[in-house]
């Protein structure tokens, strides 16, 4: 007779926290989704089509998708940087520092907007010293830029330190012994060690931004056809009840975003086989 042990979990079994997952998942994600899928159905399709590609919708497309990507791959250089220093060195105020780094999570995103808006207008803090040289931040595609830098960082960092963290030390006195130059061990041995954790950050950062609306509506001016992001178009809608192309908005950038994301959710698979 065979006994067989089970294994003691403080969770309660499979089956029941499975079920919970998906009960979860299909009140909070699926259902709101398949509503706003719903709803498009509602449409007749040279309708959806005509919402959904006017010129004034398209370019918020180019400019959210644009400007979310600029902000990502921005992140990803220097929110590396800044997750090295914190993991791999130790210097005084450190803990504040790595604060600092949490607080877009913090702030509301609408006062991070009027806070940005201030600072790199043309009589802000930031903003007298850039108009001279003829940079203009506020209330252009630039500042769009800006805000969602600023809010996407925490993404990045805080996706790599625990990646940093599990890295040996050792591996790059390692690959410095046998030769290797800085940029060949970062290249051969950091950075395949790290990528999929990258690739993670830049995929929160480049989705917060796709759907960013509180600190980008300021800083933006909202221009017609030149700094109007996407979300503000829907929210634009559907303040004048026009749901049916709200909701065309939406189901374009939906599918957009989904498609993007499962790109890079490859790409990080085939990073981790690499690694």
């Amino acid at each position: 007779m065979r006994l067989q042990l089970k294994r003691r979990s403080v969770l309660p079994g499979f089956g029941l926290t499975m079920g919970f997952t998906l009960m979860y998942l299909s009140l909070i994600v699926l259902i709101p989704l398949g509503a706003l899928l719903l709803k498009s159905t509602t449409m007749h399709w040279s309708d959806f089509w005509r919402a959904a590609t006017d010129p004034q919708v398209v370019a918020s497309y180019k400019l959210s998708f644009g400007a979310s990507l600029v902000a990502a791959v921005v992140n990803v250089v220097f929110g590396f940087v800044v997750a090295w220093v914190l993991v791999r060195y130790s210097f005084p105020g450190k803990r504040f520092v790595d604060a600092i780094v949490d607080l877009p999570f913090a702030l509301p995103t609408a006062v991070s907007g009027i806070v940005l808006t201030s600072l790199y207008s043309s009589d802000g803090w930031i903003g007298r010293w850039l108009t001279p040289l003829g940079i203009e931040v506020a209330y252009t595609r630039l500042g769009v830029v800006v805000a969602l830098t600023f809010i996407g960082l925490p993404f990045v960092v805080r996706t790599l330190q625990p990646a940093l963290e599990d890295m040996d030390p050792e591996i790059e006195e390692a690959a410095a012994s046998l030769g290797a130059g800085r940029l060949a061990a970062f290249r051969r041995v950091i950075l395949p060690s790290v990528l999929p954790a990258l690739l993670a950050g830049f995929a929160l950062a480049f989705a917060r931004g796709l759907g960013e609306y509180g600190s980008v509506v300021f800083i933006a001016g909202n221009r017609r056809m030149e700094t109007e992001i996407a979300p503000f178009l829907i929210v634009n809608k559907l303040d004048n009840l026009d749901y049916a192309g709200a909701t065309a908005i939406g189901v374009v950038m939906l599918a957009a975003s989904f498609v993007l994301l499962l790109l890079i959710n490859l790409l990080q698979w085939w990073s981790r086989r690499y690694a």
